[in-house]
C-alpha cells in the first residue's frame, strides 16, 4: 500500500526511510509499528497523515494578524456544518413544536460542550501531528481499536444517514421528485466531492461557507416572518430541570445533544487543521491553536444561531398555533406559508434545507476518509471510500422510504440523532484523556482548570446517554 508521498529514489533492496511530508518526517505507512525513534509518550513514530493530499497546502505565515486570521479561518466552518445538518432540523422542530422554547438551554448547552471539545480537538492535531483516530491507534491495543473505529463508522453512517434523507426531502419539496428516487440520487455528490477535492482544500472551505451563509440568511428570514414572543425566547435558554425528568424531553433533548456535538467532528476537526502550514516551533503551534480556536469559536457560534433559529421558528410558528405534532420536515414545509402568511416562507425553508444537506454531504466524506485511514491506515481513494459510506446509508433509507413513505422519515432521522450521542463518548473521553497527558502534549497539556471541565464535560454526555438507555427501556418493558 504506497503512501501519497513514497520516495520514488530508494536504491534496490534498502529498507525504506522517513517519507517527507512538507517539513515534517513521517514513517511511511508500511512501518505500522514504527522502526524510527516515536516522540515522548507515543508508542509509535508517526505515519503519513490522513488527507495528505490537502496536508500544509494553506500558508499562513508572513502577514498580518487579521490576515492571519483569515488564513486559519475554514476548518471549524466545515467542523459546524455538521452542527446544522437535516438531523438537527428533525430534533429542532420536533423540540420546538412540542415543548415551545423550552429545549433552547439544550441547544445553547450543547454549544458550549461543542466549543470546548473542537477546541480540543484542534489543539490535539496541531500539537502532536495527530489527528484522533491515529492518537488512537497508537495508545489502544489492536481489539480495543477496532472497537473504537466501528462504532465510529456507525456513528458516520448514522449522520450520512441524516444527509440523504435531507436532501431526498429538499428536493422532494422544491422540485417534486419522489423520496426514493432522492435519496438515489444523492448518491452522485460523490462527482461533487471529487471534483472539488481535485481543485484545492480552500475552494472546499469557500463552498462550505457560502452553503452555511445561505442557510444563515434563509432563517433571518423565517425569525423575521415568524415574530416569536422575545421575553419567551430569552427564558428558554434557562435550564429547565424537567427536561431530565420527563422521558419525552429528554428523548429528544439527546437527540438535540447528538445532533450537535458529533462524534466523528472530533475526528475531522483534529485532522483538517492540519492543512495550515503553522510553524513546527512552539510558538509556531501556539499560535496556530489560539487562530483555531477562533475560528471554530465563530463558526459554532453561527450554527448556534441557526440551530436555535430551527427550533424558534417551530415554536413560534406551530407551538403557538396548537400544532404540536409537527415533527416531520414535510409536514412544516406545508404549514409554514399558511400559518404565517407568507408566501415564501416554505420555499426558503426547503431552500435552506437543500443547502444544509449537500453542505454535510462535503463533510462526512472527509470525516470518513480520516477514520478509515487513521483507525486501520487503509487508504482507500476518496470515490471508493464515499461509495460505501453512501451505501451503508442509502439502503436503509430506500427500505423505510418504500415501507412507510414519508410518515417514517422523522422517526428515523431523530433516531439516527440519538445514535449520534450514544457512539459520542467513545470519542470524548479519548480526546480529554490525550490533552490532558503531559508526556503526549507537553507544555500544551490541559490545564488543572481544563481538564477538570473536560471530564465533567465527558462525564455529563455519558450520564445523560445511560439516562436515556433507562428511560427507553422502561417504556419498553413497560
Amino acid at each position: 500500500m504506497a503512501s501519497p508521498s513514497s520516495p520514488s529514489a530508494a536504491p534496490p533492496g534498502s529498507p525504506p526511510g522517513p517519507v517527507p511530508v512538507d517539513d515534517v518526517e513521517f514513517a511511511p505507512a508500511t512501518h505500522a509499528d514504527g522502526n524510527g525513534a516515536p516522540e515522548a509518550g507515543w508508542r509509535r513514530s508517526r505515519l503519513a497523515p490522513s488527507l495528505a493530499e490537502a496536508y500544509r497546502t494553506v500558508p499562513v505565515s508572513g502577514v498580518g494578524t487579521f490576515r492571519k486570521m483569515l488564513a486559519f479561518a475554514g476548518p471549524g466552518y466545515l467542523v459546524a456544518v455538521g452542527y446544522m445538518d437535516p438531523g438537527n432540523w428533525a430534533t429542532d422542530l420536533a423540540g420546538g413544536s412540542r415543548f415551545g422554547y423550552t429545549l433552547l438551554s439544550v441547544i445553547l448547552l450543547s454549544n458550549l460542550m461543542a466549543v470546548l471539545l473542537q477546541g480540543l480537538a484542534s489543539k490535539l492535531g496541531i500539537v502532536t501531528g495527530r489527528d484522533l483516530a491515529q492518537a488512537c491507534r497508537d495508545h489502544y491495543s489492536a481489539p480495543v481499536n477496532f472497537a473504537l473505529w466501528l462504532l465510529c463508522e456507525i456513528a458516520i453512517a448514522a449522520c450520512d444517514l441524516a444527509e440523504v434523507i435531507g436532501t431526498a426531502i429538499a428536493l422532494n419539496l422544491l422540485f417534486d421528485i419522489p423520496l426514493t428516487w432522492g435519496i438515489v440520487i444523492t448518491a452522485a455528490d460523490v462527482l461533487l466531492v471529487l471534483t472539488l477535492q481535485n481543485k484545492g482544500f480552500r475552494r472546499l472551505e469557500a463552498l462550505v461557507i457560502a452553503l452555511v451563509a445561505t442557510v444563515g440568511a434563509c432563517f433571518l428570514f423565517e425569525l423575521f416572518v415568524s415574530r416569536p414572543d422575545v421575553v419567551a425566547v430569552a427564558r428558554g435558554f434557562v435550564p429547565d430541570p424537567d427536561i431530565v425528568r420527563d422521558p419525552a424531553k429528554l428523548y429528544i433533548a439527546i437527540g438535540i445533544l447528538g445532533a450537535t456535538v458529533m462524534p466523528h467532528n472530533l475526528y475531522l476537526h483534529s485532522s483538517i487543521v492540519q492543512t495550515r502550514r503553522y510553524e513546527q516551533s512552539a510558538a509556531g503551534k501556539k499560535e496556530a491553536v489560539r487562530f483555531a480556536f477562533i475560528d471554530s469559536t465563530v463558526a459554532l457560534s453561527l450554527a448556534l444561531f441557526i440551530n436555535a433559529a430551527i427550533l424558534i421558528v417551530a415554536a413560534a410558528t406551530f407551538y403557538r398555533s396548537g400544532n404540536t405534532q409537527v415533527a416531520e420536515i414535510q409536514d412544516a414545509y406545508q404549514l409554514l406559508s399558511p400559518l404565517l402568511g407568507v408566501g415564501a416562507a416554505s420555499t426558503v425553508f426547503a431552500l435552506a434545507l437543500l443547502a444544509s444537506g449537500q453542505n454535510s454531504t462535503l463533510t462526512g466524506t472527509l470525516a470518513g476518509q480520516i477514520v478509515m485511514e487513521g483507525f486501520l491506515d487503509i487508504r482507500l481513494r476518496p470515490w471508493m471510500r464515499r461509495l460505501i459510506t453512501r451505501a451503508i446509508a442509502i439502503v436503509p433509507a430506500v427500505i423505510v422510504s418504500v415501507l412507510y413513505g414519508e410518515s417514517g422519515t422523522a422517526q428515523l432521522l431523530v433516531f439516527s440523532q440519538v445514535v449520534l450521542s450514544l457512539q459520542l463518548s467513545f470519542a470524548v473521553f479519548p480526546l480529554v484523556q490525550f490533552t490532558s497527558d503531559r508526556l503526549k502534549m507537553g507544555e500544551f497539556v490541559n490545564p488543572g482548570w481544563l481538564k477538570a471541565l473536560a471530564y465533567l464535560v465527558a462525564t455529563v454526555i455519558g450520564g445523560l446517554n445511560a439516562w436515556l438507555l433507562v428511560q427507553t427501556a422502561r417504556e419498553f418493558l413497560n
